[in-house]
């Protein structure tokens, strides 16, 4: 099989803010595997929890360029010896997710049949997907929903949390957000690490009572030990994404959280994340999808999998202006893949 590799740029419509950071822009990669006239589409995007671990485009670019050369012998269908290469050359994880994804597309277009269908899975299982408030003043957050819903059906919102200037800070702009949620809307807030545990406590107390469906990453990672402490006095269930990489995360973490975040990029494709699902329902608990600065290939690939999550946040396309792919498409808020064999996807003219 033929592997290209072709960065493209993205820029976001609203800068995204989080308890680490602001990002405005990705340089991710696109991959494409061919083999017997069929090309599968995959992609890698850029992402940390930490500066110690972070996958720039810069080390996923020189991770595929090593690899790609060992891959060329292997033909789309050997998926098993394929995953074992990736592993034994200690691939990063964003790269292996882009040629997992793209393996899987290049499978249903093989076949002719979209994943979720070659999967039985059932699309009228599919939760709405959540759109993200980032921190900001209580102004702008407000702005900032407004935006959303003047620009898509919004049934889920995710504010995120942990803002340095404290949890006075997080408290204000959340009461600003509430009134502008539509009726009938969940909420969910995520603080990326952003709390102490002290703060963690009381912010579980203080967002349940105002109606608040879960909480995310409250701690951060080098605080794990802590959560038993937090699950124990939470009134809110507790979910973890900068935590949980692969399916090896959940067992040691099942006992003191309620759910697990996937991500492709985090997992390494989605032969990954159908093992994260079913470990984590395995231990009792309930799984959401998320996403870093991906385009629609990413979102359009996890949205294959959605009937099989409780809770999906796979916005990150909308808030792009310059997105070239399009593929999954918004029903009644939910993100639903079309019927198009792989991933069925296409590429805008003008790129």
């Amino acid at each position: 099989m033929q592997i290209h590799l072709e960065p493209f740029t993205v820029h976001k419509r609203v800068p995204l803010t989080i308890s680490r950071g602001t990002s405005a822009s990705s340089t991710n990669l696109w991959v494409r595997v061919e083999a017997e006239g069929i090309a599968g589409w995959g992609e890698a995007t850029p992402f940390s929890v930490d500066s110690a671990s972070a996958q720039t485009h810069e080390k996923i670019a020189r991770d595929l360029a090593d690899v790609v050369p060992l891959l060329s012998s292997l033909h789309p269908l050997q998926h098993q010896a394929i995953e074992a290469l990736l592993a034994k050359s200690a691939t990063c994880s964003a790269a292996r997710a882009a040629i997992d994804v793209a393996l899987h597309d290049w499978l249903g277009k093989h076949t002719g049949l979209p994943l979720w269908q070659l999967w039985g899975l059932d699309l009228q299982q599919i939760s709405p997907t959540a759109v993200t408030v980032g921190i900001s003043s209580p102004e702008s957050a407000v702005e900032r929903l407004q935006k959303w819903c003047a620009q898509q059906q919004v049934a889920s919102v995710k504010v995120k949390l942990g803002s340095p200037a404290g949890i006075a800070a997080d408290q204000a702009m959340f009461e600003a957000l509430m009134p502008h949620v539509p009726s009938g809307a969940k909420v969910s807030t995520d603080a990326n690490g952003g709390w102490a545990l002290a703060d963690a406590l009381t912010m579980s107390h203080w967002l349940a009572e105002r109606g608040v469906t879960y909480l995310e990453q409250p701690l951060a990672v080098a605080d794990d030990a802590l959560l038993p402490d937090l699950y124990e006095k939470s009134p809110l269930p507790i979910f973890i994404d900068e935590s949980c990489f692969t399916g090896a995360d959940i067992p040691r973490l099942a006992h003191c959280v309620h759910g697990i975040n996937i991500k492709l990029m985090k997992s390494g494709g989605l032969t990954e994340a159908r093992r994260m699902i079913h470990t984590a329902r395995a231990c009792g608990l309930q799984v959401m999808f998320g996403c870093y600065s991906d385009s629609a290939i990413s979102n359009t690939a996890l949205a294959q999998l959605s009937p099989l999550a409780d809770h999906l946040d796979l916005d990150s396309h909308f808030n792009l202006k310059d997105d070239p792919f399009s593929g999954a498409q918004l029903a009644n808020g939910a993100l639903v893949p079309n019927n198009h064999p792989g991933l069925g996807l296409s590429r805008h003219a003008d790129f």
